[in-house]
């Protein structure tokens, strides 16, 4: 007798289990013996199981009777959470179970040990996106684990339902796109911004066509290389997916599923690797040919794009719309010793490079002033908030007035009583005591206010804290920080002169810099107010200097000026990390990614937490203090198991980004393009292990664990068999991802809903209305790289294992890439500041090689862990043929990497000669573009046809030569150090006159926004009573910038504008 037939319960009632079906799943009878009472499960949970196989033949009398013996431990406690599970009900019964986790959870409860349970709970609760939204029903619907082993039923309604979601998706997109072009292809519109169009979509019905001709290389030119190299790494994809989906359905499909038999192996398990029987072990030679094939043909396609990659990065590199700008000659250093820490030497330090030096931004310690720029923006959108707010309660109450007149008059009643006379026609008492509009249109009660932050927050909180009129306390705040700006500037200023025209200063440190005193503050340093910090951005008159700069090694000491970065724009610069010491940044890297690894591994604590409660029936029966919850009412419970769980992983999955940017943020990173080239790797990591490994190996050893307990010497046999079950469940999650998620992708219900809520409800200011309306919606590659490049790792890694994936992946990626490029040439706009050239294409290709290892590891352990039907191995030398494809592969990685790292980041000397510059002087730098563009072919290498020049406008000529602050100019002599004479060098012979900044010149390049921003203009609508005028000259007269131009307030109270922002907008910090 194999299994246990009957059980005996502690109350004299017997019980039997059948024997399990395919799902390893049992079913638990009651013999109409004893009292009619039976099992129920609470809700649809079964928490105790007794799959037969699992259990002696003994019946629980035995185990009664032999409480000692160790053999029986686990079906004693097995047996012993039984009663837990007690109800009411007429008749036999049958209980079936619903999945793997109530199985899971009972395994646990058997265990004594709290390190057995903590193993067990992380391993039946891997902490996966997909599989927690899997398994936060209660209902029947399967888990990621019960995916791992779906059936061909379940397969197929899968596919249909998402097939069918994406038909309905496609066609309600179809009907609606013509119909909100601001949301669906606001790039074809003329409107009153000035950037790069696309041709309208004019074909309402064939759209699908015309995207799927479009050429994708336009990318380039209307949203840069980083989407360019996006969509094209999604059609790379394609181009390797679909010779390997006919290679290995024509080949290893029927080798998997014909004249081939393993016992428990149904539906789409008959189509895995694990289906060749052990009599037929030979098959594995196929297996092993593809996955050669496969790793062959994806080596190809990795040189050649990286080829194509190095090509087009160049060439947009020396492009006269980049090379030209001030961010391509321009050089951020860090780590500057403190006697580099004066523009005449750091100008003498890199002179020998061609052209020179044009100017130097030394950053300072700005002290407070950084808040104060801070406050001064706040507090302009608070008045520009309040100020509407104003103008709209004046119009309301207007047209509510003119409404009780219109009615009053159809009544007869024409005469008006003082208090019911016009708004727009005040009193002569009014007149005479010279009495504002404002006071005359709204009451005092009913002009806008806010409360103030008590002094220890941050933050204001309602009913707490003073309460102030907002226009007063805006107006007084702008002009408070606007003055203490204005005299903290004209400090800077002179610490700026004193740094760019001092020769000597006394104290200075020995020129050996790894002197002791060489990290001590030179003596001038404590005579300024705003002293140096110890990094630069530093301006060369040619592009090629620039990059020279940034690779060559500047200093003999170790550390110093060993951070350095080219391109970098400053409204992507993050300030508040421009002064770290260098061994503070390294141990700070190390804590990041130390912290980053700990979250990782720690990660499945919280996801398995979210897992617990989304089975709170399980718990509250398993454990007594829990017991409570059960007895609540069913709504409580029900919104506690299925609703709380959702909820708390949406927040769980949106913190996780944001904690790897504060991270990256920790380290020092300096720009915000390298925090998400820093989240690129970081996620992806745990995408990596979460997403997929442990989904992977959890799903395989659960698979296997019945017979695991039974005979441990099966392992090798076991996991070879089980392990590619897990491949079931990425079947239906690339089947998601391909139908429903590229229809969501193009309907966006989401953005459509937030488009009209902010433009109704939210769009008060004309500031708020042209960042709804004319600001487009990007992307954070950060994310989107990784999610993308999981799925690539993951068909990859089945691609040999499961075939069947590579189909069903190819249709994914196809859909991907008609989505993106429709997105990128019609919908999205990434700002030219966070545009890298393309550098998160070679992550990607990284991860695609992290695919293929996996691959070819699975490949190998299966064949070296393959037994024949003696029990012997049987795939030997396939295993070791693996281990050298393995190390081709490293082999392969190692020499692109080697070959193409060195270009990927900097130009070459042999492109020296096509490389452009920044001129101070403006009228002979646009001469200098106007003639390199009658000539472009003259910049531009040799390439692919495809390749197409792009064009981005360059910087403000004026930016760096009207900028006050202590500005000077290198020689142009070609003298190795013309700074050494003094005769020969103007700035050291006649120090720059100090002037105090000029906020009306505009932004200065690469100063801090808080030394040279001037007050954003203040952008109030336009009314049809005067009010806003009146408000103006006020603001005005109080010494505040404010326009009312391009904006109007209609009668309804609803803003308009027909231009953008007056005098443009201020950067941000």
């Amino acid at each position: 007798m194999d299994s246990l037939q009957s059980l005996e319960h502690k109350d004299g009632r017997t019980y039997r289990t059948d024997p399990p079906d395919a799902q390893s799943t049992g079913r638990l009878q009651k013999d109409a013996v004893g009292p009619e009472q039976g099992i129920r499960p609470q809700g649809s949970t079964l928490v105790v199981l007794f799959p037969s196989r699992l259990l002696p033949a003994q019946d629980y009398s035995d185990a009664r009777r032999r409480p000692d013996d160790e053999s029986l431990r686990a079906e004693r406690h097995r047996v012993g959470a039984f009663p837990k599970l007690q109800g009411t009900r007429q008749g036999p019964i049958t209980l079936q179970a619903p999945g793997w986790l109530e199985v899971a959870l009972s395994q646990i409860n058997i265990l004594s040990s709290p390190v057995e349970k903590l193993f067990l709970t992380l391993l039946h609760f891997p902490p996966s996106r997909s599989f927690l939204l899997a398994t936060m029903s209660n209902s029947s619907s399967p888990s990621i684990s019960n995916a791992a082993s779906a059936s061909t039923s379940t397969f197929t309604t899968a596919l249909v339902f998402n097939a069918a979601v994406f038909g309905a998706e496609l066609a309600v997109f179809t009907l609606v796109r013509p119909y909100f072009p601001a949301i669906y292809q606001p790039r074809t519109s003329t409107d009153i911004v000035n950037r790069k169009r696309s041709p309208p979509l004019t074909q309402h019905l064939l759209w699908p066509l015309a995207v799927f001709r479009a050429d994708y290389t336009r990318i380039k030119d209307v949203n840069g290389l980083d989407a360019y190299f996006f969509v094209r790494f999604l059609r790379m994809v394609c181009r390797i997916l679909f010779p390997v989906w006919v290679v290995t359905w024509i080949i290893l499909l029927p080798i998997d599923a014909i004249d081939t038999d393993v016992p428990g192996r149904h539906g789409l398990d008959k189509l895995s690797f694990g289906n060749v029987a052990p009599n037929r072990q030979d098959r594995y030679a196929a297996h092993l040919i593809v996955a050669y094939l496969v790793t062959f043909w994806v080596c190809w396609n990795v040189k050649h794009e990286m080829a194509n990659f190095i090509n087009t990065r160049q060439r947009w590199l020396i492009s006269p719309g980049y090379s030209y700008s001030a961010r391509a000659s321009t050089v951020l250093i860090r780590g500057v010793p403190q006697r580099y820490l004066t523009e005449r030497a750091l100008k003498e330090l890199y002179d020998c490079l061609p052209g020179g030096v044009a100017k130097v931004w030394l950053n300072r310690d700005l002290k407070d002033m950084p808040d104060l720029y801070k406050r001064q923006l706040k507090a302009c959108n608070k008045l520009e908030s309040a100020e509407t707010s104003l103008l709209h309660t004046a119009t309301k109450r207007r047209s509510k007035k003119l409404k009780a007149e219109a009615k009053a008059a159809k009544k007869g009643k024409q005469s008006l009583s003082t208090d019911d006379r016009p708004l727009t026609d005040p009193s002569i008492a009014d007149t005479e005591r010279n009495v504002p509009l404002a006071e005359q249109l709204v009451p005092k009660a009913k002009r806008p206010t806010h409360r103030l932050p008590l002094s220890f927050l941050p933050f204001s909180l309602p009913l707490i804290g003073k309460e102030v009129d907002s226009i007063e306390w805006a107006r007084a705040e702008i002009v408070e920080t606007s003055a203490a700006l204005r005299e903290r500037r004209i400090v800077l200023a002179k610490d700026v002169a004193m740094s760019s025209a001092d020769s000597e200063h006394p104290g200075l440190p020995p020129p050996e810099t790894n002197h002791p005193d060489a990290l001590k503050p030179i003596s001038a340093a404590h005579d300024q107010t705003y002293p140096p910090l110890n990094s630069a951005f530093i301006l060369f008159n040619r592009q090629i200097a620039a990059h020279l700069a940034a690779q060559a090694l500047t200093h003999h000491s170790p550390y110093r000026i060993a951070d350095r970065q080219f391109g970098v724009a400053p409204e992507d610069v993050i300030w508040a990390n421009l002064n770290l010491n260098p061994y503070e940044a390294r141990i700070r890297i190390a804590v990041s990614w130390g912290i980053t690894l700990g979250l990782i591994i720690l990660w499945a604590f919280p996801v398995a937490f979210v897992g617990a409660v989304s089975n709170i029936h399980a718990l509250c029966m398993t454990y007594k203090w829990l017991a409570w919850i059960c007895t609540l009412p069913s709504i409580i419970v029900g919104i506690i198991s299925g609703i709380l769980p959702p909820v708390l992983l949406a927040v769980l999955m949106m913190m996780l980004p944001i904690v790897l940017r504060l991270l990256s943020r920790l380290e020092g990173t300096p720009t915000r393009t390298g925090i998400e080239l820093s989240l690129m790797t970081r996620y992806f990591l745990f995408e990596v292990l979460h997403s997929f490994l442990i989904v992977t190996l959890s799903s395989g050893i659960i698979a296997a664990l019945p017979d695991l307990v039974n005979d441990p010497s099966s392992v090798p046999s076991l996991l070879a068999q089980n392990l590619p079950k897990a491949s079931n469940f990425f079947l239906s999650y690339i089947i998601l991802q391909g139908l429903s998620g590229s229809a969501s992708g193009l309907l966006q219900v989401v953005s459509l809903v937030l488009y009209y809520f902010k433009l109704y409800v939210l769009g008060s200011t004309p500031r708020s209305i042209y960042k709804i309306k004319y600001t487009l919606r990007n992307v954070s590659w950060g994310t989107l790289w990784p999610s993308t490049t999981l799925l690539v790792v993951i068909t990859l890694a089945y691609s040999v294992i499961s075939p069947i994936i590579n189909g069903l992946a190819w249709l994914t990626f196809f859909l991907f890439y008609q989505l993106w490029k429709y997105q990128f040439l019609y919908q999205l706009e990434q700002p030219e500041s966070s545009e890298t050239g393309g550098l998160f294409f070679p992550k990607a290709i990284q991860h695609v090689f992290v695919g293929m290892y996996i691959m070819q590891i699975c490949l190998a352990a299966l064949f070296f862990l393959a037994q024949n039907t003696q029990k012997h191995p049987s795939a030997i030398p396939e295993g070791a043929l693996m281990v050298v494809l393995i190390a081709f592969t490293a082999f392969f990685n190692i020499i692109i990497n080697n070959s193409y790292s060195p270009l990927v980041h900097a130009l070459p000397l042999s492109l020296a000669d096509k490389t452009g510059g920044y001129d101070l002087n403006r009228e002979a730098a646009e001469q200098d573009l106007h003639d390199n563009a009658s000539t472009a072919d003259g910049h531009s290498i040799v390439g692919d046809d495809d390749v197409k020049k792009e064009r981005a406008p360059h910087a403000p000529i004026d930016a760096v030569e009207s900028a006050p602050l202590g500005e000077s100019k290198a020689s142009a002599s070609s003298s190795p150090n013309p700074a050494d004479d003094p005769e020969s060098n103007p700035e050291t012979a006649n120090p720059p006159e100090v002037k105090p900044v000029d906020e009306d010149a505009g932004p200065k390049e690469f100063y801090h926004p808080a030394s040279v921003e001037p007050q954003r203009i203040v952008w109030i609508p336009e009314d049809q009573l005067g009010l806003a005028a009146e408000e103006e000259r006020e603001i005005r007269d109080v010494g505040i910038r404010v326009s009312t131009e391009g904006a109007i307030m209609n009668e309804k109270g609803h803003v308009d504008i027909d231009s953008p922002p007056p005098g443009g907008d201020v950067r941000a910090l």
